[in-house]
């Protein structure tokens, strides 16, 4: 690939599961903008995350590392500082690297943003203007917060989110927050002020990470009542597991339910779910007509992609944290115009870690050779195409850590101790409901899945 130096503009959704765009054949969301970057670009879409949670998933992001070689397995710790960057890497092929909204590559809690800036430095952005998550500005000042003190809105914020969580069921009612001080317009203005404002010389590299859609179910102002819940689509029913599945996996697939739960509540926090992915929608529009007022839109990489996804109500669970295809499935989206066919799609299996080499490669840099993601570039060139044979993910959950893969028909996972829990033929039961785990019949489909599982573990050790 020549190289070329075209600014680059990384979009990052907190929590968006990979069907809920209007491109992804949502019966319901409208996203315009986000459907244009498909219209105008490749969607990926079996994306997987490398982890189905906040910090693990982005620390893989930044240093191209699988779960089990940067360790950070739960919201707790950061990476050390000799880790390789993403960002870094493109500070050192000229680019002026830029960071705004939420990271997540350190623990948040009792303290002011500004205070990690050094930090945050350190991983390769020149410039910050950080904030946390929804529940984590609750305890962590920003700059943001700086402002909803000024205005007014702190003490409600903070005080409606105290009354979410000690609420006895499913709390879903709108923000106190006005519409334009919501955290994710805060971030997009943020963003389209830093685009505006921009004239150096060096292309710019700008990570966006909104807060949204993220939970709790605040979607603020005409966000909250834009969708109707009754016309929401139908959640994945809970089932209970088959007779031939261990009781350990059995009591796996029952757990995590909240008791209180009904279809009334699932409906409702889905159509403010969706309201939060329209607002930040909007602000992917926003500031795509910023890069177009700098005259960047023609020559600009974009990338669309989230941590993980949300399972809002399927199989009777909340959040994320599973290896579901709700929580596991994720955005995947590459718009650059001549260089990636506009309209495009793939089925081919890809990882969250796989863009770091991938947007690398489009600039001409070189990926880390500690880097493990895979560059998505020959799909591009051919949809048809394929990089890997199987995803993989990794978690811990209730003090286990877990390590799963997925083929483009099967979906394997085992506990630390090497106990298989989950098993899915995804092409006889796309909506996960007949775990086959102990079944006499899969067995050999269980023994092949982990060993490919084994060869991976293998494969991606590293010396630190």
């Amino acid at each position: 690939m020549a190289q070329r130096h075209p600014n680059i503009l990384i979009l990052m959704p907190d929590q968006q599961r990979a069907d809920c765009m209007g491109c992804a054949g949502h019966p319901q969301i409208r996203t315009p903008h986000m459907d244009r970057l498909t219209a105008e670009g490749m969607r990926f879409t079996h994306a997987c995350t490398v982890s189905p949670l906040c910090m693990p998933a982005r620390a893989s992001f930044l240093s191209g590392l699988y779960v089990h070689n940067h360790d950070m397995w739960t919201n707790a710790g950061e990476l050390f500082p000799e880790e390789e960057s993403l960002f870094r890497r493109l500070g050192q092929h000229g680019y002026y690297t830029a960071h705004i909204g939420k990271s997540h590559y350190y623990e948040h809690g009792g303290f002011h943003l500004r205070v990690r800036e050094p930090y945050m430095h350190a991983r390769g952005f020149d410039a910050v203007h950080e904030t946390t998550g929804p529940w984590a500005t609750c305890r962590t000042d920003s700059y943001m917060t700086d402002l909803w003190r000024e205005r007014g809105f702190l003490k409600a914020f903070r005080d409606d989110y105290e009354k979410r969580r000690r609420h006895p069921g499913i709390a879903v009612w709108p923000s106190p927050l006005p519409v334009e001080l919501f955290l994710d317009s805060y971030i997009g203005a943020q963003a389209v002020r830093f685009l505006d404002e921009y004239e150096r010389d060096e292309p710019f590299a700008l990570f966006v990470g909104f807060g949204g859609p993220h939970e709790p179910w605040d979607a603020p102002g005409e966000y909250a009542t834009m969708y109707d819940p009754g016309a929401t689509p139908p959640r994945i029913e809970p089932c209970e597991p088959g007779p031939w599945v261990p009781e350990a996996a059995a009591a796996w697939q029952r757990s995590g339910r909240p008791a209180a739960m009904t279809e009334d509540d699932v409906r409702r926090l889905r159509a403010n779910y969706y309201g939060k992915i329209s607002l930040v929608d909007r602000w992917f529009g926003e500031i795509l007509a910023a890069c177009e007022r700098k005259g960047a839109l023609d020559d600009l990489l974009v990338a669309h992609w989230s941590d993980h996804g949300e399972m809002a109500g399927d199989h009777g669970l909340l959040h994320k944290s599973r290896f579901l295809e709700s929580a596991l499935r994720v955005p995947l989206t590459l718009r650059w115009p001549g260089r990636v066919p506009a309209g495009q799609t793939s089925a081919a299996l890809a990882e969250t870690v796989d863009l770091m080499p991938t947007i690398l490669e489009a600039v001409g840099a070189e990926a880390p050779g500690s880097c493990l993601g895979k560059s998505l570039w020959p799909v591009v060139g051919d949809p048809a195409a394929r990089v890997r044979d199987a995803a993989f993910s990794e978690i811990a959950h209730h003090g286990r850590r877990n390590v799963m893969v997925r083929t483009e028909r099967h979906k394997y996972a085992v506990h630390e101790d090497g106990a298989g829990y989950l098993l899915y033929d995804l092409a006889e039961d796309p909506q996960e409901r007949r775990n086959l785990i102990g079944h006499p019949a899969a067995r050999g489909v269980e023994a092949a899945l982990r060993e490919r599982l084994l060869r991976f573990l293998c494969e991606s050790q590293r010396v630190l």
